[in-house]
C-alpha cells in the first residue's frame, strides 16, 4: 500500500504517529510511506527584507523540525520513508500532493497548530477532506 503521512508537529501528528504504530496492517515495512510537511509561508514584507538565501534556510530548518522525529520514528519500525516539504497553504498542498502521488492513503491528524481550528475537525483536515479524492484517515 502506498501511504502519505501529512504532519505538522502538533500533538495530533504525534498520535497519528501513535495510531499507526498500533495497527499492523498501517505501520509495515511492506508499504510505501511519504511524510510530507506543509510549511506555512511568512509574510511577503518578511521574505524580501530577509533575503531569499535566510528564508530558504529558515523554512528548511523549520520544516526538518517537523520531519525529523518523523523519521526517527518510522526507522525505529524498520520503515524508510521519502521525507518532503513544501511552502504554502497546507490544505491545498496536502490535497495535491496525495492526488499527484496516487497515493492509496492519506493519513493525519485531525487538527493542527492552528487557533482558528474548527471545532468537530481542523480547518486543514476539512480543506483536504473537500479537495481531495484519495482515502483519508484522519486520527483525533
Amino acid at each position: 500500500m502506498k501511504i502519505l503521512l501529512a504532519v505538522d508537529g502538533s500533538s495530533y501528528s504525534k498520535k497519528m504517529l501513535a495510531y499507526l504504530s498500533t495497527h499492523e496492517a498501517l505501520l509495515a515495512p511492506d508499504n510505501d510511506y511519504t511524510v510530507f510537511h506543509a510549511e506555512p509561508s511568512l509574510p511577503a514584507r518578511a521574505r524580501a527584507a530577509l533575503g531569499k538565501s535566510v528564508v530558504e534556510d529558515y523554512y528548511r530548518e523549520e520544516s526538518g523540525k517537523v520531519l525529523a522525529p518523523v523519521d526517527k520514528f518510522l526507522r525505529r519500525h524498520g520503515i524508510a520513508a521519502e521525507l518532503e516539504w513544501k511552502m504554502g497553504p497546507a490544505g491545498e498542498l496536502i490535497g495535491k500532493r496525495a492526488e499527484a502521488g496516487k497515493f492509496d492513503l492519506l493519513v493525519m491528524g485531525s487538527h493542527g497548530h492552528s487557533a482558528l481550528g474548527n471545532l468537530v475537525m481542523g480547518s486543514v483536515a476539512t480543506q483536504v477532506l473537500a479537495h481531495c479524492k484519495t482515502p483519508v484517515l484522519l486520527v483525533r
